[in-house]
């Protein structure tokens, strides 16, 4: 039987109200109700809620199973607990994946965090595009990646974090560095350094509309290297907003109303060891945190 799906069954139970259950384990509604009725199915079409008006209550069955899932979580959580206390000088190793610039910032704060509260948890880092790192989420090279795609495959399950906002890092004596704020027709015909793998493809649907293909001149895997390339004016980048910061040479400046929308990447239905869970659980909650606190008006 599915842990996840006896999981949220717990909480839901507990709530009985569809929404407020999804919101507190971080997953869509419809993905709830579809958990609900498969764990259903696989007790043989018992019911183990029933509507009254717009909400539910457990039924009689769904009481005698809340009883003995509740006992059964307990039992596996003190199990591990024990496990984990058992073994307590053994490492714990996190394998994340980041898209480029995505280590600056909050998540590279969340991780030291993480190190410091805990001292058997260890990293280890991949960065590279959405589309190479949802591959080693498939293949369990990694336990989540943090993207800035999603696609259809019903294998991973994807939580979306929030969204960083795109800037460009100029030369200090381009033209355009006294400008508050760009458009991408300002710079589409600008000598391009593309920074990794997935940061120079978007910029052409960023452009559309502009009679000009885009230039790139040269393409780097790394921050340092592209603003070693630009402080020497051979061109421009494109770069998020966890990437700024005070540097000889550059002149950072804003892409007006242009977003790029991240996403908690795991393999669905995947069992994550408490340790990797927690971090990935308390990571998504602080960047939801801090994405809320810049978009209300009374934090402005």
């Amino acid at each position: 039987m599915n842990y996840n799906y006896l999981r949220y069954f717990s909480v839901l139970a507990q709530v009985e109200h569809y929404t407020l259950a999804a919101a507190r384990l971080g997953i869509s509604q419809p993905s709830l109700s579809s958990a609900i009725h498969h764990l259903e199915d696989e007790l043989g079409g018992v019911k183990l809620f029933e509507k009254t008006g717009r909400n539910i209550r457990l039924t009689e069955e769904g009481r005698y199973f809340q009883e003995k899932v509740d006992m059964a979580l307990r039992e596996l959580n003190n199990a591990s607990m024990t496990l984990r206390d058992s073994s307590a000088s053994a490492p714990v190793v996190i394998r994340l994946g980041v898209v480029s610039g995505t280590l600056h910032g909050t998540v590279a704060q969340s991780i030291s965090q993480t190190m410091q509260h805990n001292a058997r948890i260890h990293f280890h880092i991949t960065e590279s595009s959405a589309e190479e790192l949802m591959d080693l989420v498939r293949q369990e090279k990694l336990d989540m990646a943090i993207v800035n795609d999603t696609n259809r495959d019903r294998s991973l399950h994807f939580r979306r974090l929030g969204l960083r906002s795109s800037w460009v890092a100029l030369p200090q004596k381009h033209p355009l560095r006294k400008e508050p704020f760009l458009v991408p027709q300002q710079i589409s015909q600008e000598p391009q350094i593309a920074f990794q793998y997935d940061m120079k493809s978007p910029f052409s649907q960023w452009a559309s509309g502009v009679p000009a293909e885009e230039n790139v001149v040269c393409t780097v895997n790394s921050a340092q290297a592209a603003f070693d390339l630009v402080a020497a004016g051979i061109g421009i980048c494109l770069i998020s907003e966890d990437c700024v910061r005070d540097y000889p040479g550059i002149r950072f400046l804003p892409v007006k109303n242009w977003h790029q929308a991240l996403y908690m990447c795991i393999l669905y239905d995947k069992w994550l060891e408490p340790p990797v869970w927690g971090f990935g659980e308390e990571l998504v909650k602080t960047i939801r945190t801090l994405e809320k606190e810049k978009t209300d008006p009374q934090n402005r």
